[in-house]
């Protein structure tokens, strides 16, 4: 149970009450959490970690849960937690946990963690569990943000139902940003989304992510709904606060100041917000960035707080610490065949949880190239073995993101953040363990804006893949490439009359062409749909290669192999080789995508 200081006697006993059910005495002050990613950061009982703790007064950690790791390594650390007053609660979640396919994952966690807790002692045992899920940054959002929502809910609440059916007294908490005010609940009238969360957890806690505390747009006007909402529901808020780089949008930040210049502001927020008997405490985002910060203030640490947009756009890749300094080092070559085999690993939390049943269904599938989504707040420790790993089994692995708003030139420097922690990681890592490139998947035709005016958006679009192909050369040989439709040909260049796809496909160092049809030959397969692409590949000396789907697709059977299985698509791709042996630019095929994959039918 979330808790509060107060001078009520009631409030008081009810916070004592609720945390001497986790084992230990009741902490002096209001709740102070914050978020580790970094598991690893435990394996030698967290001392380094709680020690930060104890001096910055945390009492709640949001730990981030590595299914691999021995259950020995969470014992220790958890007594080592407890018996400095601090819970600990198991930290997971990834914005496809809103999707119903992924239903499965996201009760798994509840799963694991009544697994662990019925064999641990009760000082060893976590208090509770805490979801970050970001739907938001999901393409369906921007297309079909209610739906999406619907099967949210539906996860969550079986989510829920799994929890509450254990018997266990685990604090079930969420993250939510402060804008899901402006969201209602699919099918329930007016109630809002956020509300709907405070009933059904023990705690929220609201993503106000500014740098000032009183201004017009500071933290407690941002939320001010949301402790309203939760005192007339009689739920507990924390409210968070960031201490990430945010360039472009450093009013959403506290880096650059110092940490006392932050405990003042912190200070300064509790007591505007204590007078709500919702108000549960802070949360700190997150461990890594607010260790690093310096301990005094520094000059220009805060910045203007302008008036923000009501909803801000997603932001799935936070860019890293320090962005990349001098000659990035090429990986070294890894021995396969010159014929791509590969397929796209899109949940970024999979290489760190699953990274080993990657690899051997990339093993099984005779495949030797992945693309793999990248978690931006992971340290460089997160991929190392994986990478290697792959690279010893003759698996070339490239980096990949991408989202339809990284197309509007107001968006470039999330794409600059993907391109700054890929360098910075091959600079810090053994040449085996490093990406060969970075890959893009961009689909703006997805925004209302292409429908309005598409020529206008592949201005902006082909502005930041230029920026991004000049940032990727810049001190690296890293490749840069870019997933392609296939019906892209048809439009042109702003203002020339240069085929989009060929100034893509010129512009990159391959592109992965999406010929998303279930056969290889005819009128309307797979060769057929990629000519215009492979001649323009022909002309200009480039390779390219054949994407096919593998998921169930509302555009009909044709588009996807998910009907016939993975017998009859591999079948179909045979045939290609000789379809298109007067195409010196094919250089082999990726799938879409390793979920839908490994769960095909034979």
């Amino acid at each position: 149970m979330i808790v509060k200081s107060s001078r009520i006697l009631l409030t008081a006993l009810m916070c004592l009450s609720a945390w001497l059910l986790m084992g230990f005495s009741s902490p002096s002050e209001p709740v102070k959490a914050t978020w580790v990613w970094q598991t690893e950061l435990i394996e030698d009982g967290g001392k380094d970690l709680l020690d930060f703790a104890q001096n910055q007064g945390i009492n709640l950690i949001y730990l981030q849960i590595n299914r691999d790791m021995p259950a020995s390594e969470y014992e220790a650390f958890i007594k080592n937690a407890h018996a400095d007053n601090i819970a600990v609660h198991a930290l997971g979640g990834d914005p496809g946990w809103a999707q119903t396919k992924h239903r499965d994952r996201l009760v798994g966690l509840v799963d694991w963690v009544n697994d662990y807790n019925n064999t641990e002692a009760s000082e060893a045992q976590f208090d509770g569990i805490h979801l970050d899920i970001e739907p938001y940054v999901l393409p369906e959002w921007g297309t079909d943000p209610e739906g999406v929502i619907e099967t949210w809910i539906n996860n969550i609440q079986a989510f829920l139902d799994a929890a509450h059916a254990s018997g266990s007294k685990l604090d079930l908490g969420i993250d939510l940003p402060f804008w899901f005010d402006g969201y209602t609940v699919p099918d329930q009238g007016d109630e809002k989304l956020t509300e709907w969360f405070m009933k059904s957890f023990d705690h929220v806690t609201v993503l106000a992510y500014r740098n000032t505390v009183d201004s017009e747009h500071g933290i407690v006007e941002l939320a001010r709904d949301e402790m309203e909402s939760a005192q007339r529901l009689g739920t507990k808020v924390l409210v968070a606060v960031n201490t990430k780089q945010m360039p472009g949008e450093e009013y959403t930040s506290f880096y650059g100041s110092g940490k006392s210049e932050m405990d003042q502001s912190l200070a300064s927020l509790s007591g505007a917000l204590e007078s709500y008997s919702s108000y549960g405490g802070i949360a700190i985002h997150d461990f890594r960035n607010w260790e690093n910060m310096p301990d005094g203030g520094e000059p220009g640490g805060t910045n203007p707080d302008p008036a923000p947009d009501p909803e801000p756009a997603p932001n799935p890749d936070p860019e890293p610490e320090t962005p990349s300094d001098g000659q990035v080092p090429d990986p070294d070559p890894v021995d396969r065949d010159k014929q791509v085999r590969g397929t796209y690993v899109w949940e970024a939390n999979q290489v760190m949880e699953h990274g080993q049943e990657i690899i051997e269904f990339a093993k099984e599938k005779k495949l030797n190239w992945l693309f793999v989504r990248l978690d931006l707040q992971q340290p460089v420790e997160a991929y190392r073995s994986f990478v290697k790993e792959a690279s010893a089994a003759g698996i070339e692995v490239h980096a990949m993101g991408g989202h339809p708003i990284w197309a509007l030139t107001e968006s470039r420097p999330k794409m600059m953040k993907l391109v700054n922690y890929v360098k910075k990681y091959n600079q810090e890592v053994a040449g085996d363990e490093r990406f060969h490139g970075i890959h893009l998947d961009i689909e703006p035709y997805v925004l209302p804006e292409w429908r309005k005016d598409p020529d206008h958006l592949l201005e902006e679009w082909t502005g930041n893949l230029s920026a991004f192909v000049q940032e990727i050369k810049t001190d690296s040989n890293l490749q840069a490439s870019m997933d392609l439709a296939v019906w892209l040909d048809k439009y042109r260049v702003p203002g020339t009359d240069e085929s989009i796809s060929k100034w893509m496909i010129d512009k990159m160092d391959f592109v992965s062409l999406m010929a998303f049809r279930d056969t290889a030959g005819g009128t309307n397969g797979i060769a057929a749909v990629s000519k215009e692409e492979i001649a323009f590949a022909n002309e200009l000396g480039k390779p390219i290669l054949i994407s096919v789907e593998m998921k169930d697709s509302g555009e009909g059977n044709h588009i996807t192999f998910a009907e016939e299985g993975s017998a009859y698509m591999e079948e179909e791709l045979a045939k290609l080789p000789g379809l298109l042996a007067d195409s010196p630019s094919y250089t082999g095929n990726v799938v879409h995508a390793y979920d839908y994959w490994r769960t095909a039918k034979p």
